[in-house]
């Protein structure tokens, strides 16, 4: 008996899903789109919000922000939740063998006293404002609309939620828990931190979710990531001796390399969506940059000193020049 094999090819009845169709053309969809795309619940909703009568529950109208199609506001990065928890589950390994070099080899107990008092007094407080980051990006995930745009959003606060616990992580290691009690006190208590606590307890109140994001993902984290993680632990204490701090904050530093070019993407699309659009975002962008740069000199000054005011116009400037490239002039 002789038995031949053969290649039969089956089409499929269809590629994808009708809405992915409509969009992209009936053709298989990535995973991203199938996770991301034309998922935004916008009918069929049983009631208005108690709060507010006048908004629906998910309502466009709740920024000043107008957008043809919301899902333009998509993420370069094409994180959907499993992409996303790959990426980060590499680099917490990363950030487990830093913390484990560290303490290990007892490199926390070789840097000098007055490097490390600097490291605790800027670093550890900082964790109360990553809290408040996790709470702004989750208020934008919320109120925000379209999935391309709210979903990085919530990832980029659970990366927040995550930053908070590696700075309590740090100042666990090198100050025990008194440097966390510390750390809450200067942030309630201390003068220099009162601008930037003010600054993130304004934001918390923030109804407009796109301005809520120009606020805090563009501003505040566009100035308050170089100055502390470039300038004050790679430029000042690093080259000090402290090169140990720099290992402890390696995922702060790779973090916002990261998610600024979503950050960048996503202004950069809605402000060339219209002249009004564009006008809103250079208005809001200049007020935040503006407060943040004077929330975070005092904080740069208790490293740097003297020294504060140059590093802080220099990365003013650098934030200027990148929010020029997206299309908005400050």
């Amino acid at each position: 008996m002789q038995i031949d094999l053969r290649t039969v090819s089956i089409e499929p009845l269809r590629n994808t899903f009708d809405h992915l169709a409509r969009r992209f053309g009936d053709k298989p969809a990535s995973r991203y789109q199938e996770g991301s795309y034309d998922i935004q619940a916008a009918e069929n909703l049983h009631y208005r919000p108690t709060w507010d009568p006048e908004q629906a529950l998910y309502d466009t109208s709740i920024t000043k922000i107008v957008m043809k199609d919301w899902y333009a506001l998509k993420d370069p990065r094409q994180y959907y939740y499993s992409t996303y928890t790959l990426a980060r589950a590499r680099q917490q390994d990363t950030t487990e063998a830093n913390f484990n070099f560290v303490e290990s080899r007892g490199l926390d107990a070789m840097l000098p006293d007055d490097l490390k008092r600097i490291a605790l007094n800027v670093l550890v407080p900082l964790r109360h404002a990553a809290w408040g980051a996790n709470m702004h990006n989750t208020f934008i995930c919320g109120y925000g609309f379209g999935t391309t745009f709210t979903q990085p959003c919530m990832y980029h606060a659970m990366d927040q939620l995550g930053i908070a616990q590696y700075l309590s992580r740090l100042g666990l290691l090198l100050g025990d828990t008194e440097a966390l009690a510390e750390g809450k006190i200067a942030w309630l208590d201390g003068e220099a931190w009162q601008p930037l606590r003010r600054y993130v307890e304004d934001c918390l109140v923030l109804r407009d979710p796109m301005e809520l994001f120009v606020a805090q993902n563009a501003a505040l984290d566009g100035i308050l990531y170089p100055l502390v993680y470039e300038r004050i632990v790679d430029d000042f204490l690093s080259v000090r001796g402290a090169s140990a701090v720099a290992m402890l904050t390696q995922f702060m530093s790779d973090w916002f390399g990261e998610t600024r070019k979503w950050v960048d993407s996503v202004l950069r699309t809605a402000a060339s969506e219209s002249e009004a659009n564009r006008l809103v975002l250079q208005e809001w962008t200049k007020t935040w940059r503006d407060r943040a740069a004077t929330a975070m000199l005092p904080i740069v000054e208790l490293a740097l000193g003297s020294g504060a005011d140059a590093a802080l116009g220099e990365e003013v400037d650098a934030f200027k020049a990148r929010m020029k490239k997206n299309g908005i002039e400050i």
